[in-house]
Parts: structure tokens; sequence; C-alpha cells
């Protein structure tokens, strides 16, 4: 407890307003508090000493490695495995501190993709990188459970990743990764106890940014032979997350904590823009695409993203909803009913986007938020600056644009902080 702390508790004390008993059990029950939480550089520390750790032995194994006869390497090979496991027995046997069992974790988890590739060295034993990494994360898994490990579940949503990537994009074998949906499913209880508990901590602020980043990169694995569903999927991948994002259980969070919101509203107004153009709209049409995988696959994540916006609906109310929430319904009628045209879907997008970025800035200057609020300019004026690429307006008119817009970037900046300003002044007097 801190030295303030005590010193506020004595003049209360002094002051009569607490009994000296009382102000006794107050300063034990915040030191006992205190003692409890994990100190969170120690235990960051301590996951770097394991991965540390498991580094030098590998190194040091693996200087005389050619030196030692099959026996002798197969036995080293699980050396690091039995001690990861010793040491993870121990911290679960003896309940010891959150800092243990990251660290040991941390360093089973390391020891357990250096014995399966040493075993598969010695015997030669053949195999991809694929199922290697499948292996290992199958293995690793129940740590997330035993050891309530954050760092094992961040390594295996990381490794998930990288399985989606090697696996679908592979060059002997370019198969889907339906298992990469299942790693990221055995994640989300402990995401969701995460959320439940510690929601304003850093370590749920990380999972929330890595989980829909890993989502991102592995969905890139699930399009095959028709690419252009791949922007349909992707559009409703970024619809699901914006969602996410604005469901009530994130509502305490700060915009930048909350990953899901920043992802989906950027992948959105990306993947539109690209769609303001000409060029997409002359490829998109293709009527063998309804019976692929990528179409399947569009419309699973569609049900998802749709139920997720009617349970918002139901505890929010119909008024919650925003334009960046329904984009991907909206594109998905112009793309799929409207792709034999080009010019009409073309202007229909070039509208939505400037609608979003108009949203943004009425979003920004009701809550006092500059960040939105110049999102929304800056979605106008990427707008407005590809439009200077591919249309026949004079340089005038272009001019005209770009001074309206960037008057505007000052004036609302210039309002709002004003406002802000006289605000605090009045609750200043009001005090």
């Amino acid at each position: 407890m801190s030295s303030k702390f005590n010193k506020e508790l004595k003049e209360l004390v002094r002051d009569q307003v607490i009994s000296s008993e009382i102000s006794d059990k107050i300063s034990l029950y915040y030191d006992e508090k205190q003692a409890a939480k994990p100190n969170r550089l120690f235990t960051i520390f301590g996951v770097f000493g394991a991965l540390l750790v498991g580094s030098g032995i590998i190194l040091m194994l693996a200087h005389n490695w050619d030196d030692f006869s099959r026996m002798t390497k197969t036995m080293l090979a699980f050396i690091p495995l039995l001690i990861g496991q010793c040491v993870v027995g121990f911290s679960i046997l003896k309940n010891k501190s959150g800092t243990w069992k990251e660290a040991s974790g941390t360093f089973l988890f390391f020891a357990i993709g250096a014995s399966i590739s040493l075993v598969s060295q010695i015997y030669n034993i053949s195999g991809d990188l694929g199922s290697f990494l499948r292996t290992w994360i199958i293995l690793c898994l129940p740590l997330i459970y035993l050891l309530r490990s954050h760092a094992v579940a961040l390594l295996i949503v990381l490794s998930s990743a990288y399985y989606a990537t090697e696996v679908g994009w592979s060059y002997r074998n370019r198969s889907t990764p339906w298992l990469y949906a299942g790693f990221i499913l055995a994640i989300i209880p402990h995401y969701w106890l995460l959320i439940k508990h510690k929601l304003l901590s850093n370590t749920t602020t990380i999972f929330s940014w890595v989980i829909p980043a890993s989502i991102t990169v592995g969905l890139a694995a699930f399009v095959k032979g028709n690419e252009e569903l791949g922007f349909v999927m992707y559009m409703t991948l970024f619809g699901i997350f914006y969602n996410i994002g604005r469901l009530p259980v994130f509502k305490e969070l700060r915009t930048l904590r909350n990953g899901y919101l920043i992802l989906g509203s950027l992948g959105t107004i990306i993947l539109l823009m690209i769609f303001t153009f000409r060029w997409p709209w002359g490829e998109m049409y293709d009527t063998t695409m309804y019976a692929s995988q990528e179409f399947y696959t569009s419309l699973f994540l569609g049900v998802i993203a749709i139920a997720i916006l009617v349970f918002t609906v139901v505890k929010k109310g119909i008024r919650s909803i925003n334009l960046f929430q329904v984009s991907f319904i909206v594109f998905w009628g112009l793309f799929f009913l409207l792709s034999g045209m080009i010019t009409l879907p073309m202007i229909l997008t070039n509208v939505l986007v400037f609608i979003l970025g108009i949203l943004a800035i009425k979003i920004g200057a009701a809550r006092f938020n500059f960040g939105i609020l110049n999102y929304g300019f800056l979605i106008v004026s990427i707008l407005i600056t590809c439009r200077f690429f591919d249309t026949d307006m004079s340089f005038v008119i272009r001019g005209l644009l770009f001074v309206i817009v960037g008057i505007g970037f000052f004036m609302a900046n210039y309002i709002m902080l004003k406002r802000q300003q006289k605000i605090k002044h009045t609750k200043n007097i009001l005090k």
C-alpha cells in the first residue's frame, strides 16, 4: 500500500472520521489484496526467461548433435519435454502463482515442438510443416485450461494462423485448413472468461486484437478457385467484427482497446474503397461461383453476422444500429444483384462510402471523440483522392473539393475543441 494512502488513513483517524481499528482493518485488507495480485512485470520476465532457457538447451544440444548416437539423440529429444512436464505438474499440484504457470506453460509449449521435430529428424519421419504444426497445436491445447495460461493461448492463436496459411497456400498441396476453425473455437472459452472477469485488463485487449487479426489472416486460406467471392467473405467477416465490437459486453471499452470495432471498420472501408473504382465490377460476374466452397463459406459467415446483428437489435433496439453494422448486407445486394453491371454498383458504392464517412464524422462529434471525427474526414478525403485519378473533373473542381474538405477538417476540430473547453469550464464553475 502506498505511503500516500497510509497518510490519508492517519488523517482520517486523527480527525476521528474512522477508528484506529477500522484503519488497521483497511490497511490489512489492501495489503492482502496487493499480495494476491500477480506482478505483471515478473510474469512477463518469467515467460521470456522460459523462452531463453528453452532456446539455450536446444542450442547446446545442437552444437554437438552429430556426435551423439541415435539412442542418445532420442533420450536428449525427450529431456526438454520431461522437464517441462515436471515443472507444469509441480505448478498445478502446488497451485503456484500465475507467473509460475505462465512460464512453465510457455516452456512446455516449445518443448513439445522441439521434441516432435527432433524425433522426426532422428528417425527420418516424413511429413510437412502443416502436419507438424497441427500435431503441435493439438498437443498443447489442453495446457490452456490446465494452467489457465494466457501466454500459451496467445501462442496457439498465432500458431493456428501460421498453420492456416501454410496448409492453405502450400505449393505442394493447397488444401482447406478446416482444423483452423476448431483451434480458434477451442480458444473461445478461455477468452470469454477473460472478457467476463478481466474486460479492462491489458491481456484481454491483446486477445481482442490478436484473435480477429489471426482470423483475418487465416480466412485467406479458405479462398481457392473463386477469388471474387473472397471479397464477399472478407466483407462479411469485417461485418462480424464490427458487430461484435458493438455488443453490450464491450460497451465499457475505449475505442483503442476494441480491436473488433477498429479492424471491422477499417476492413469495411478498405474493401468498399476498392469497389469505388470501375475495374473490380467488370470482373465479378461468374455463374459457377454459386456452387463453390467460397459461396457456402460466405453464407455461413453471413448467418453469423446477421445473428449477431439481430442479437444487438433485441438488446439495444433498432435505433442503435448504424450503417457500418449493415454495410456487409448492402455489399451483398450490390455484389449479387448488380454484378452484371459496372457503372450503377460503382456509383452506389461511392455513395455508400461517402455516407459512412459522414456518419463517422457525426459519431465523433456526438461523442467528442477527435479520433473518430478525423477518421470520418479521412474517409471522405481518400474517396475524393480516388476520384481525382479516375474521373474527368477539371482541376478547379478537384481543388475546390480538397479545399472544402480541408476547411471542414479544421472547423470541425476547432468547434468541437471549443465546445469541450466550454463544458469543462462550466463543470469547474459548478464545483
